[in-house]
């Protein structure tokens, strides 16, 4: 048995790609956010919080697979993980479909993060900076905004949790 081939057969491997791999996604969102000076629509913001349970619920599932609890919990949490995922790509589909105009967004469009240079200027700053709308991307890269990378990468996501959940244990 090869070297890859064993690690896929591995709940713990398994838990950490995802949990890994959700935290790539949602730091690289919060990187564009605070490094790169993107601020996020309020459709940008709610589509993170599957990623930050996913991640707790992953960090779990690697635990349990690590202290040797049942099979079955790990992959129900694993399971739980998928469920995240594939509300994500819901989410994401939306916020796309609201790009391209396919639907209207939420009356809520405009309300994002914003933020001030101190503490005490955050009221103000949230009288003078304006959140970008929803139903304009902010960046496309090869054609897809965010929000269609976020429905790639659920996907992906999504795919390999319900393959480790459903998948014969030898």
């Amino acid at each position: 048995m090869s070297f890859p081939a064993s690690l896929a057969k591995s709940d713990t491997a398994i838990a950490a790609v995802l949990t890994l791999g959700m935290a790539v996604v949602v730091g690289s969102a919060l990187g564009f956010e605070h490094i790169g000076g993107y601020i996020p629509c309020a459709l940008c913001l709610l589509e993170r919080n599957p990623y930050y349970i996913g991640i707790g619920v992953g960090a779990l599932a690697l635990l349990s697979s690590v202290f040797k609890l049942p099979p079955v919990v790990t992959r129900g949490l694993i399971g739980v993980i998928a469920v995240l995922m594939i509300v994500s790509i819901g989410l994401g589909t939306y916020h796309a479909g609201v790009e391209w105009k396919f639907w209207e967004g939420p009356t809520s469009c405009t309300i994002g993060a914003t933020g001030g240079d101190a503490p005490v200027n955050v009221l103000e700053a949230l009288n003078s900076t304006k959140a970008p709308s929803c139903t304009e991307a902010t960046l496309r890269v090869l054609g897809l905004s965010f929000a269609g990378w976020n429905v790639l990468t659920s996907a992906a996501l999504a795919a390999i949790a319900l393959w480790a959940t459903f998948r014969k244990r030898g």
